[in-house]
């Protein structure tokens, strides 16, 4: 009964709702635009917060996070240019839909499953954080080693027609992700003698590069294209639809709060991971996948939106956190006196509750605003490309801009924008290539963990990753997913069906 006191007590003052709805409402639009990190605007909100009432500052607070990890979605279904990596899986489905004229229908299905994946994660965070946070304590370095590799294992879900070049692409994301110092020895790798390259190359600026350059210079081969009329007539999907993808919804939310739970991972893995389980699970989808099925659409936003109530599981339980804006909510909360941490359900039960309650009530204005302005948004793709292109090129020159305020990242950006359009044109995946920048630094931190807890005695680390049942169940995944992207796996499936 306090608890549901404690929860409430974010619903009952008209500051916490404002905050909260400001929060959200400036989240979507922060997430939207590629460079505007949703870690950025928490951080920054911190230093103006920092003589406010606790409560007041993570209403704020919560309700950007919440708001930004969906607001990427906007530009990656509009102009497939993600706002986050989050959105990165989202634009394989949801941009196809747009250029078939079907963006509002896209955008309404994503914000219908993000506020599902939202309650769902939330659900977990209020009935189950410790025994989820039991769980991912339960992860060594070698299972992050593990976990990063079935990643990469999921490049055939990303790669189209040809698993050949998908897998060079995830190759080429894995090598532009180790530019940079070694995270434990400081030895250069692949600098060249640059110091401007010992920080690495920033993901966000290979994603605006690949993602928004690129298309537009693809776009350039298409100036006389009469536009796509956009059906923004039915933007709220309709039950028979919602019950149709709900399944598929909460097993997509379930991977994005177990993964969301393992600090260090996300949402750009969780919804990776969930998409990769749509392809499988879904038989026969109405389009293949990559060409506009809503199922793909469905499964990114689910998981990403879990992910946001699966990483305050080991921030609030731990004091762990789940992804880099948790970090910084860690910092926030030591800062106004609270201590996250195994003691704080106990300690102070009124603030594990209150987060809860705002988590809540910032999902619920994320389906206000989400399905507000979808009319006005859909408006963009319809734009003339004489005035879209130019709009692109300089959303693309600020974001990378934006990241560390630092010209050679534009150049970095333009350069991965034209290495892009080349590949898009000789029909190679970009998505592996930001899918290798990310996971390269997961697998290559834990390696080093996982080799040095072992005294660097391979045969030791081999011997405890089969001794140890979840490093089992890990290694047996990925060679599952290898097997079952080659063509191999695919001509036996068929022989067994006629039999």
């Amino acid at each position: 009964m306090d608890s549901l006191m404690y929860m409430l007590n974010a619903w009952v003052s008209l500051d916490y709702v404002l905050l909260t709805a400001l929060g959200t409402l400036l989240g979507i639009y922060v997430g939207a635009i590629p460079g505007l990190s949703v870690t950025m605007a928490v951080s920054i909100l911190i230093s103006f917060t920092f003589s406010w009432d606790i409560n007041n500052a993570l209403c704020l607070m919560i309700g950007i996070y919440m708001g930004g990890v969906y607001g990427g979605s906007r530009t990656a279904i509009l102009l497939n240019i993600p706002g986050a990596p989050a959105a990165i899986v989202t634009a394989l489905d949801g941009y196809p839909l747009a250029k078939k004229g079907l963006a509002g229908q896209a955008i309404g299905l994503s914000t219908i499953m993000s506020v599902i994946g939202g309650f769902v994660g939330i659900a977990v965070l209020a009935v189950a954080a410790p025994a989820v946070s039991d769980f991912a304590l339960l992860f060594q370095p070698r299972d992050y080693l593990l976990l990063g590799i079935m990643g990469i294992t999921l490049v055939g879900a990303l790669s189209g027609r040809s698993l050949i070049k998908g897998i060079f692409a995830g190759a080429l994301g894995i090598g532009i992700g180790t530019v940079g110092l070694d995270p434990l020895t400081a030895e250069e790798r692949f600098t060249f003698g640059y110091v401007e390259l010992w920080s690495g190359i920033s993901p966000v600026v290979v994603m605006i590069g690949l993602f928004g350059l690129t298309e537009a210079l693809v776009q350039l081969h298409n100036l006389d294209k009469a536009m796509i009329k956009q059906k923004v007539d039915k933007i709220v999907p309709k039950l028979g639809d919602i019950k149709k993808y709900l399944p598929l919804s909460i097993q997509s939310s379930f991977i994005g709060v177990v993964i969301g739970a393992l600090p260090g991972t996300g949402g750009e893995i969780a919804s990776l991971m969930a998409y990769d389980h749509a392809r499988r699970v879904t038989k026969k989808p109405e389009v293949p996948f990559g060409e506009g099925a809503k199922e793909g659409l469905i499964a990114a936003e689910s998981s990403n939106n879990a992910a946001v109530g699966g990483a305050f599981i080991p921030m609030l339980t731990l004091g762990i956190p789940g992804d880099a804006v948790t970090a910084v909510f860690i910092g926030a909360l030591f800062i106004h006196g609270v201590n996250p941490g195994p003691l704080l359900i106990e300690t102070r039960p009124d603030m594990f509750w209150f987060i809860v309650g705002t988590l809540l009530l910032a999902n619920v204005f994320l389906l206000i605003f989400g399905l507000t302005g979808i009319k006005v948004f859909s408006k963009i793709i319809q734009c003339p490309k004489g005035i879209l292109i130019p709009i692109i090129f300089l959303l693309s020159i600020v974001g990378a801009y934006s990241i560390h305020n630092s010209v050679s990242d534009i150049w970095w950006m333009l350069a991965f924008g034209v290495m892009g359009y080349f590949m898009r044109r000789h029909g190679y995946p970009l998505s592996p290539i930001i899918l290798g920048v990310i996971l390269s630094h997961l697998m290559d931190e834990n390696w080093r963990r996982a080799i040095l807890v072992e005294r660097n005695d391979l045969g030791a680390f081999w011997a405890n990753l089969f001794s140890s049942p979840l490093s089992l169940t890990l290694l047996f995944i990925i060679v599952f997913v290898a097997l079952s992207s080659t063509p191999f796996w695919r001509i036996l499936k068929q022989k067994i069906s006629r039999k």
